[in-house]
């Protein structure tokens, strides 16, 4: 929340202060000691007084005080129309109780009795002193000294003593040790016992709260006892408040009970922080006989803006500062639709290096309570009722919403924001356009803010659940970086996505490009397959699993790699490689060695139906369910049940699947093997080699050419030719020559 303290109270203060002194002094000048003093006056010296007189004093007593005493030093009366003058004048009124000590001299006084007025010619002095000594002093002592007397400075002063009223329409000035003061022109109605200072009231403050404050009038009444200000302006050093009038209640006792602003309260700052607050009405609560500031209560449209590198403004409906010792401010209760919003800064850099969009933040709630740290800046606040948080992306569009039942938040000491925490119930949903809406759900949920302004992490805990779209995820704590648009998830993370469930340590999710990043012990499932008739090796409807150390998923097209001793099996078909990537909604593979060779099981039947397992190693592998295909590179070995085959790289052909009766087969079935580059074919006593070889499964059959093919037994020797063919279920062979000598030999060895 925008605001400075210490100025804050300051600007009450002065004002309470400055209103006061006018009501003491004005107020005690006009209602009392000038009726009491000129309606006795002129009436005695028109009686008794015909001709030039020296040494002229009258008094008037009651009950054996005295109640006033004028002296003149000369007074004159001219006999045509009773007109009256007094020279050198000097009124000291001490009151009913003998409590004050107040005086009232000037040069020369004029006295009309057709009119009643009596009118000071000249300049005219006021000193206005209490006397708590003079009760137990019938004789009227004056005090033993003046103690921070009210002094005041007029000419021009008119007082009728027929109806009680006086006015001046010269300048009035009137100063205290505290501050001084001035007015021009001045008129007081005694039937309504009401004082107004007519236009350009000027105070200023010399204490150690310096301050001007400026009203174009000012009306000071009896009943109620109050003073209003037209257009109050008090002005500090780096700051002004003003208003389009405020009203001071007084008590009894002439102290202040409450100062009422209204219409267009503003409060501006300027500086190294520079503040703008407003409200339409601001009522002031004093607490005590010294007038200190107890609370503030600001309604109808309240605002208070900050222009700093993070700019920031508060909006309500009502505002109430409570002030506790030495005036300071220790808590803001907001309400009435509380919304604090703040400017981002842009072009900053993440981890990755990138640049960062600016971010704007909007935190609403019904009401919000602002603590202040020893009065000098905001340390914490509190909202009450639903709560919510509103982030936006300018250059993404990209709006977040978070709610929370209540939200708690500490500021630093310049007033930002560093912390929020939101529990219970907390929520977030992010928006962009065209795209499905992001939700998270957590029990409680933590915000860290960057230094320069913007939200730096949202951090949930407990039974953390988020959708984005066909997405689900659900994690005991989830960490969001806006600036990277990360999701980290932890503590036994689960994804779902498109029929694949994944479970690791870790798991992150990249909001912007769909990747989801799993780490550690990293099991996915893919469930909900339809069972593919021209498949093979993954066209069962039986579930797909996949284990690892890493997995990277991509949301288009669905592609998913695995890292790190990485095993996909269905049923009893595996493969196992360092990295395997696994294409969902072609059902294909590509597995690659690294460090770690391809691992591959096949099965294959023989004539008795004799099922035997296959298992083929390489570099590389890849396949596509619809060809039925895999294809082997780098290394390739294949091990049966009593030969095995080696090659540079070589196709396995597969069965189309049998469906996913219980009778059929779980497992995939060679049909045949076609080898390239280096074939090896060895048996237990024979061995047989060429560049390629054809291996027919249903036929046990094997074609070896290119190299020329060659055949090896220990019993018979070498044999080779064109094309050699073999029968490993009776060890027949037949040999081909070349085409310019055709010949054909078959062999039976004999083992």
């Amino acid at each position: 929340m925008p605001i400075s303290v210490p100025r804050l109270r300051r600007w009450f203060a002065a004002a309470a202060i400055a209103l006061v002194m006018v009501v003491a002094g004005m107020y005690m000048y006009a209602r009392w000691r000038l009726r009491d003093a000129f309606k006795n006056t002129p009436g005695k010296i028109g009686l008794e007084i015909q001709q030039t007189s020296q040494g002229f004093t009258i008094s008037k007593s009651e009950e054996g005080r005295t109640l006033f005493t004028v002296r003149a030093s000369r007074a004159v009366q001219f006999k045509q129309g009773g007109h009256a003058e007094l020279h050198d004048v000097n009124i000291t009124l001490y009151g009913r109780d003998s409590n004050r000590y107040d005086q009232i001299y000037g040069s020369e006084f004029d006295y009309d009795p057709r009119s009643g007025d009596v009118s000071a010619r000249g300049e005219v002095q006021i000193d206005l002193q209490p006397n708590p000594a003079g009760a137990a002093n019938p004789d009227q002592t004056p005090p033993m000294e003046l103690k921070n007397p009210v002094h005041l400075k007029t000419s021009g002063l008119v007082f009728n003593q027929k109806t009680g009223n006086a006015y001046t329409r010269d300048r009035v000035e009137f100063s205290i040790p505290q501050a001084s003061g001035s007015a021009v022109g001045v008129s007081y109605v005694a039937k309504r016992t009401e004082l107004t200072l007519q236009s350009q009231l000027h105070v200023i403050l010399n204490n150690e709260g310096a301050a001007d404050i400026s009203a174009d009038r000012g009306v000071i009444g009896k009943d109620p006892r109050q003073l209003t200000l037209e257009k109050p302006v008090l002005k500090r050093v780096n700051s002004t408040v003003s208003a389009d009038s405020a009203t001071v209640f007084l008590r009894a006792d002439n102290n202040v009970d409450h100062i009422l602003a209204s219409g267009h309260v503003q409060a501006d700052v300027t500086g190294k922080s520079e503040f703008h607050g407003g409200a339409d009405e601001a009522d002031l609560l004093m607490n005590g006989p010294r007038n200190t500031l107890r609370t503030a209560l600001l309604s109808g449209k309240v605002h208070m803006d900050s222009t700093s590198n993070q700019p920031m403004r508060t909006d309500m409906g009502r505002a109430v500062l409570e002030f506790g010792r030495k005036q300071r401010l220790d808590k803001v209760h907001a309400e009435q639709g509380v919304r604090l919003s703040q400017g981002g800064a842009s072009g900053l850099l993440n981890a990755s290096g990138q640049m960062t969009a600016s971010q704007d933040l909007e935190i609403a709630a019904p009401a919000m309570d602002f603590f202040i740290a020893k009065g000098q800046h905001l340390d914490r606040a509190q909202t009450s009722g639903a709560a919510q948080i509103t982030i936006t992306q300018s250059t993404t569009h990209q709006r977040t919403v978070v709610t929370a039942d209540e939200f708690q938040s500490k500021f630093g000491d310049r007033n930002q924001l560093i912390s929020l925490h939101g529990s219970p119930a907390a929520k977030i949903v992010s928006s962009t356009p065209n795209q499905p809406d992001r939700i998270s759900t957590s029990d409680a949920l933590d915000v860290s803010f960057r230094a320069v302004g913007g939200i730096d992490a949202v951090v949930q805990q407990g039974n953390v659940a988020y959708v984005d779209g066909e997405r689900k995820a659900w994690a005991d704590r989830a960490r969001y970086t806006p600036g990277d648009q990360m999701l980290s998830m932890s503590g036994s993370p689960r994804i779902e996505e498109g029929g694949m469930t994944t479970t690791a340590q870790t798991v992150r999710l990249n909001r912007t490009t769909g990747d989801a990043i799993a780490e550690g012990s990293v099991k996915s499932t893919y469930s909900e397959l339809k069972s593919q008739p021209a498949g093979a090796l993954l066209a069962s409807a039986d579930p797909i699993h996949v284990t690892a150390r890493t997995m990277t998923a991509h949301r288009s097209p669905a592609l998913a790699t695995y890292t790190g001793t990485a095993r996909l099996w269905q049923n009893a078909n595996v493969i196992e490689a360092a990295t395997i990537q696994f294409d969902h909604d072609k059902r294909s593979v590509l597995a690659q060695r690294d460090g770690q060779p391809v691992s591959t099981v096949l099965v294959q039947a023989g004539q008795d139906g004799k099922v035997t397992p296959v298992a083929i190693t390489s570099s590389r592998l890849t396949y596509t369910d619809a060809d039925r295909i895999v294809h082997f590179e780098g290394g390739v070995v294949a091990k049966g049940q009593d030969v095995t085959i080696s090659a540079a790289q070589a196709l396995a052909y597969l069965q189309p699947h049998e469906g996913d009766s219980p009778q059929a087969s779980k497992s995939s079935q060679l049909d045949k093997i076609v080898a390239e580059g280096n074939v090896v074919v060895q048996e237990a006593d024979r061995r047989a080699g060429g560049e390629k070889l054809v291996y027919t499964v249903s036929e046990d059959r094997f074609v070896l050419t290119g190299g020329p093919p060659s055949i090896f037994d220990a019993e018979h020797g070498k044999i080779s030719g064109d094309s050699l063919t073999f029968y490993k279920r009776d060890d027949r062979v037949l040999v081909e020559g070349r085409s310019t000598s055709p010949t054909t030999t078959t062999t039976r060895v004999a083992r």
